[in-house]
């Protein structure tokens, strides 16, 4: 298992060089990462830009409206027609949108059980690795290869707490993870 700190996180800026790799060899033919994707924030495009400097393809699985009706959020979430529009739009912006492919996803798994599964790796945060764990996990049971685990530090906060959708849904940080003034009452 691979980890990623802040200190080798530091070229992950949101820029449109971001992920001009174009030189680098590609570790991996095929890695995946999924999420909810909503609100997309720091934390998601760290993920994105790790996926697509170590993979030739990347394979995003976006959660589903009825599988984000299942997690029990504590906020309102986007459509999934909403967060792939505005993921492709960000994909499209870094001149990577080519080489990604977006599908729905409605369980945890996200299809990386099945033995056709092309992906070699997974880009995870310190939040999700224990479910890429789980994974593995069930792949060994069934048979199946083994997935390199790429684990990527959560990106913290103006006040050092992690990014997250829930904390940008509730009004706290906005999605480059600077605190936003409590109105006084």
């Amino acid at each position: 298992m691979l980890r990623l700190t802040g200190s080798n996180q530091n070229s992950l800026k949101n820029s449109p060089d971001a992920l001009n790799v174009k030189s680098m060899q590609k570790r991996f033919k095929t890695v995946g990462l999924g999420g909810t994707f909503d609100e997309l924030h720091k934390g998601h495009m760290a993920l994105l830009i790790k996926a697509f400097e170590i993979g030739e393809r990347v394979m995003i699985g976006v959660s589903s409206d009825e599988f984000v009706r299942k997690m029990g959020k504590p906020h309102q979430t986007a459509s999934y027609e909403e967060r792939t529009r505005e993921l492709r739009e960000f994909l499209k912006y870094q001149g990577v949108l080519q080489r990604a492919e977006i599908i729905p996803i409605n369980d945890a798994y996200g299809g990386v059980l099945l033995s056709k599964d092309p992906i070699e790796a997974l880009v995870v945060s310190d939040e999700t690795k224990p479910v890429a764990l789980k994974i593995n996990q069930k792949r060994k049971e069934i048979g199946i290869d083994l997935l390199e685990i790429i684990v990527i530090d959560m990106v913290p906060s103006q006040n050092h707490a992690a990014i997250s959708t829930t904390r940008i849904r509730t009004g706290e940080i906005d999605r480059e993870g600077y605190i936003l003034k409590k109105k006084r009452k």
